[in-house]
């Protein structure tokens, strides 16, 4: 049997970077595509099927974060971004845009592979579950295929914002606080810090939300996190 190779584009106008991690990660087995642009990378993934994005914030012709906006408006695929900031609000920046994970540069290209890992494993376990789908009201929840529907419309959600969605769904009407979401959802050995899942929440009701300033769905518990209403 055939085994088909994972697809991996990394998005950056560093050669040298591009060029050790394209041999780096074939020497992993995955199959990997580059662009040296913001507008080359964007039309690849408009073009084409990955399984992640490695995608770096400062590009010519289009900075990495309207890239992701642009890529979130078509594909849910996986998002990493590759940054030589450190200031924190970079980061949060990048995930308030769809993306799904960070990397600061310089980075350990194991640090990177473990990274391209978990995101990996984690679908892989997703497309394993029964086929399950959710309905409440006006909003459906495809835990199989992991897509999102609001009025029959399909919403497209980053791998975070579903998990998070998913996780606040199946327990209605318990609270989360945002240290236990950050601990489920990221892991304990994700670096940032509670601002992450402000950010998701935020993107969640802009997109599942009729009126996101009031929401019905994810509701906030003052003083203790977030939960579903039923």
């Amino acid at each position: 049997m055939q085994i088909v190779k994972k697809r991996i584009l990394v998005v950056d106008d560093e050669k040298l970077i591009v060029k050790g991690l394209k041999y780096s990660l074939e020497q992993d087995g995955y199959e990997v595509e580059c662009a040296y642009d913001g507008n080359q990378g964007l039309e690849m993934a408009k073009q084409n099927d990955y399984d992640i994005i490695l995608l770096d914030i400062m590009l010519p012709e289009m900075d990495g974060l309207m890239v992701c906006q642009h890529i979130r408006e078509f594909s849910n695929v996986p998002i990493i971004m590759l940054t030589a900031k450190c200031d924190d609000m970079d980061k949060i920046l990048g995930l308030d845009y769809g993306a799904d994970d960070y990397i600061t540069k310089p980075f350990n290209i194991l640090e990177v592979k473990a990274r391209i890992k978990a995101i990996m494993r984690r679908n892989v376990k997703q497309d394993n579950f029964q086929r399950k789908v959710i309905e409440v009201r006006d909003l459906k929840l495809d835990c199989e295929s992991r897509r999102a529907f609001v009025s029959d419309k399909e919403v497209y959600l980053t791998s975070k914002e579903f998990d998070v969605l998913e996780l606040l769904v199946l327990n209605q009407d318990k609270v989360y606080s945002r240290d236990e979401l950050l601990s489920i959802v990221w892991g304990y050995e994700y670096p940032g810090d509670a601002r992450t899942v402000d950010v998701h929440v935020r993107r969640l009701r802009e997109k599942i939300e009729p009126n996101p300033s009031e929401p019905i769905y994810i509701l906030t518990k003052w003083g203790s996190g977030y939960y579903f209403k039923k």
